[in-house]
């Protein structure tokens, strides 16, 4: 099974010297970072959805092999909430489809005032098709149950587990994949530091826990200031065997 390592966006101006040469301008970015890693975690969805052309344009511009993992936009998941999704289905699908073989995981982030509602939930993974693969994110402790986790895993959908400051780690694989987010291991501020040799051989071992069980893993650093995501999944993959 795949081990699918990246970072949480590609485009970043302090990455000059960690992964672009200086000066790279931002439109051949992508083209660099794709040089060196097979998926990224799109965040910029989540402010801005992009255009069924733009999702279009990645299809053709990303070498063959490539996921790209799309966060869900804020309009579903922090205004709506979830409530009343099908018209964002459409569109998600229509999309999802724009990317047709370089599409990766939808994934879903709860903001932290929501809490749990088990068929508001239900009922949005139930409108979307079986092949938008879906990974939730829940930011509201009252989302950790047992019965929340059986929700997942009845509609197939991954738990996504957290690293980072205040955020609980819960192993739990519900999904054909397991879905890890590393917003880095600073015990304060979420999205500062950078992780240890030690932090990631623990990670590489949960990782291949969970490709022993047959699954895929989709694994991103967001912990993206002075190049660390950069210079984490370089470490975690060489301690994958990529």
């Amino acid at each position: 099974m795949t081990a699918w390592i990246g970072t949480s966006g590609w485009s970043y101006d302090h990455w000059d010297g960690v992964l672009y040469s200086p000066g790279t301008p931002s439109r051949d970015r992508l083209a660099r970072y794709t040089a060196e890693f097979r998926t990224v975690e799109l965040n910029a969805s989540f402010y801005r959805w992009p255009k069924t052309a733009t999702f279009a344009s990645w299809q053709r511009r990303l070498p063959e092999g490539f996921r790209l993992t799309v966060k869900a936009p804020r309009g579903l998941t922090h205004s709506k909430r979830l409530l009343h999704p099908d018209q964002w289905v459409q569109w998600i699908q229509r999309d999802w489809h724009a990317l047709f073989d370089k599409r990766g995981v939808l994934l879903v982030q709860l903001p932290p005032g929501m809490a749990r509602d088990d068929d508001r939930l239900d009922y949005f993974l139930s409108r979307l098709p079986w092949w938008v693969p879906v990974a939730v994110e829940f930011r509201h402790d009252s989302w950790l149950h047992e019965d929340v986790f059986a929700l997942l895993e009845r509609q197939g959908a991954a738990y996504v587990v957290m690293s980072g400051a205040h955020l609980p780690c819960v192993l739990r694989a519900t999904a054909p994949f397991a879905y890890v987010r590393l917003h880095g291991p600073d015990h304060d501020w979420l999205y500062g530091g950078s992780y240890s040799h030690a932090d990631l051989h623990w990670w590489a071992d949960r990782i291949g826990e969970w490709r022993s069980q047959g699954r895929d893993v989709y694994a991103y650093f967001n912990n993206d200031g002075d190049g660390n995501a950069v210079r984490n999944a370089r470490t975690l993959r060489a301690f994958l065997g990529q």
